[in-house]
């Protein structure tokens, strides 16, 4: 099964591509979340959803990959509220990634557009993620957000 389907092969998009994609993106994360919540509530714990920056703007190859990721963002906004005061919940959403499998098979040209949109001229790396994660769990003061890694892209910027 094919899950990568470009926006305008709406008919290759099935109902079962769909449910599969939002299965895995959406629908884990938040089985996650309530499975763990009474120890997460108990420890005063942090949840770190992974989203995309194809989910702040339609910018990735599949629409039911953009939108489990914009339900991603959306579920984290929504578990911030349910699972407060003691978890604080937030979501990075990363553009293309430098060194990463999704990075490697993109095309060199999509690539270096990505990189020559970027207001800094570079996109994310695994070391931008990887600080991202460790700030939202320092921060007592922070829940519900979304940040995007992906070197400025000005689309993205909402």
């Amino acid at each position: 099964m094919r899950l990568g389907i470009p926006f305008p092969d709406l008919d290759a998009l099935t109902p079962d591509v769909w449910d599969r994609v939002l299965e895995t993106n959406l629908r884990g994360p938040f089985l996650l979340a309530r499975a763990a919540a009474t120890a997460l509530k108990s420890s005063q714990g942090y949840v770190i959803n992974i989203s995309s920056a194809g989910g702040i703007t339609p910018g990735s190859r599949s629409i039911a990959y953009s939108s489990s990721k914009a339900g991603l963002n959306h579920l984290t906004r929504c578990l911030a509220v349910a699972m407060a005061p003691e978890v604080k919940v937030n979501c990075i959403a990363p553009g293309l990634v430098e060194g990463t499998r999704m990075a490697n098979r993109l095309p060199q040209r999509n690539a270096e557009g990505a990189r020559r949109q970027a207001v800094l001229k570079r996109v994310g790396a695994l070391e931008d993620i990887s600080e991202q994660v460790v700030t939202f769990c320092r921060s007592d003061s922070v829940t519900g957000q979304t940040i995007v890694i992906d070197g400025g892209m000005p689309g993205a910027m909402r």
